[in-house]
């Protein structure tokens, strides 16, 4: 994901100390190839290319370990890659809890607990806030406080 404006303006002060100097940060020689590299980001910057602040909806969407945007929030509603229509909505199915139920052995999914039948709680891995859907392999069994803890961010 771009960084905003003054994290671009910082960088490209430093390929321009970089240009100056000869070297990288590390100390090491700048080669010739990277020198060219430099020169042309430097030459082709334009500070208004960058948003001043990334609005949170937006940063939401980032991946946490790579830091692109996730794709499963561009999934669309009303279509899905299998043969069936996605269900859309929060509602699970009594058959699709009882198979979940049985599939993980009533532990919740994060911390291990062992569950009760009144401490049961169904999350949704990808939340139907992000594109998710009520399928069974997107419900994963929790306790109520990991599923508190969790609220609507993506945790696999």
């Amino acid at each position: 994901m771009p960084g905003t404006r003054d994290e671009a303006i910082r960088h490209h002060e430093y390929l321009k100390e970089c240009l100056r100097t000869g070297r990288l940060a590390d100390g090491r020689r700048l080669d010739p190839k990277k020198r060219g590299e430099f020169s042309r980001r430097v030459n082709k910057f334009k500070p208004d290319d960058y948003p001043v602040t990334i609005p949170l909806a937006i940063a939401e969407m980032q991946c946490s370990v790579f830091g692109h945007i996730c794709p499963v929030v561009f999934s669309a509603e009303s279509f899905t890659e299998s043969e069936q229509l996605r269900r859309i909505g929060r509602y699970i199915p009594f058959r699709t809890k009882i198979r979940v139920v049985r599939r993980d052995n009533y532990t919740c999914q994060h911390c291990n607990k062992h569950l009760q039948d009144n401490e049961v709680e169904f999350d949704h891995i990808i939340p139907i806030s992000k594109g998710g859907s009520s399928e069974e392999h997107n419900i994963r069994l929790t306790c109520h406080e990991c599923n508190a803890d969790k609220s609507d961010r993506v945790q696999i």
